[in-house]
């Protein structure tokens, strides 16, 4: 039987006894974070972890992502974090990014099919970092039906998830609405996986090298600034001559000039054309670990 409680206000002291035990049970937990909902299960009970995956009705395939209380976790979770990747974290955590990290091989934890990879973040909510220093690191998705919209608050949550999860803590809407951006930080170079909360922008003014992967669809930011090229950049229209240099044509009789105007004047075709290139693109928001 799920049992609900509030997660706001100064009276949580049952709402975290309730979690905890229900996490050191292998049972789980729908708390808020800085984003959506998330589901939530001790990352290094395994049985626990198969638990969250299933309520979700999702595969091993796609592992959830691991929250922790704090930036100083980091490396005792992950090896080899470079220098890029640890300013990424310094400067939005707490918040809505999310790491791939090469995982420390010596943690007794399993996942899903992770290829020697963590993904870490510290979300922005102060109550659910409390009980993260509480119950140490979760394994945590976003608190839907795969390939349903993640939930922005527990009753929305609850709907979806029903019995299979055995504490509800409410925290109201949860104010982000988006999910976490994820960049992969085991190369050289970090490497945009999905944008969500955070642009691309925002990434490129802390470590100006990040990079997108090839598969990722542009934020809405970036496709409003793909519109707004200047003309230089539209090569079709711009590397007409303009009338005065083109001394061929000016070397025509005036009849063939003027025979030869219609067929090149066109001045609106080519921009309507252009502005009907970037067609809006649908974002999968189950693509990877959601938050």
């Amino acid at each position: 039987m799920s049992e609900r409680f509030d997660f706001t206000g100064d009276e949580l002291a049952p709402a975290y006894r309730a979690a905890v035990d229900a996490i050191e049970a292998g049972d789980l937990v729908v708390l808020p974070t800085d984003t959506v909902y998330g589901i939530a299960a001790d990352a290094f009970k395994a049985d626990a972890v198969q638990r969250l995956l299933d309520a979700k009705g999702r595969g091993r395939d796609m592992p959830p992502p691991v929250l922790i209380s704090v930036v100083e976790s980091l490396d005792a979770l992950a090896t080899d974090v470079p220098e890029d990747g640890r300013k990424l974290c310094r400067e939005f955590w707490p918040g809505p990014l999310t790491v791939i990290c090469h995982a420390q091989s010596s943690l007794m934890w399993d996942l899903g099919e992770t290829q020697g990879t963590v993904a870490l973040r510290v979300p922005d909510h102060e109550n659910t970092r409390e009980l993260l220093s509480r119950t140490g690191p979760l394994a945590v998705s976003s608190a839907n039906k795969s390939g349903q919209a993640a939930a922005l608050d527990v009753y929305d949550a609850e709907e979806q998830l029903g019995e299979s999860v055995a504490v509800y803590l409410d925290g109201g809407e949860a104010t982000g609405g988006q999910p976490s951006t994820i960049v992969d930080i085991t190369g050289d170079t970090p490497r945009v996986v999905r944008i969500g909360a955070l642009s691309l922008e925002q990434l490129r003014a802390v470590v100006p090298e990040v990079a997108t992967d090839p598969d990722e669809k542009p934020s809405e930011d970036e496709k409003a600034a793909e519109h707004e090229k200047p003309e230089d950049e539209k090569p079709a229209e711009d590397e007409k001559p303009a009338e005065d240099e083109k001394p061929a044509e000016d070397e025509k009789p005036a009849e063939e000039r003027a025979e030869a105007k219609p067929a090149e004047a066109k001045p609106t075709e080519e921009p309507a054309e252009a502005s009907n290139e970037g067609g809006e693109k649908t974002t999968d928001s189950d693509v990877r670990p959601a938050d």
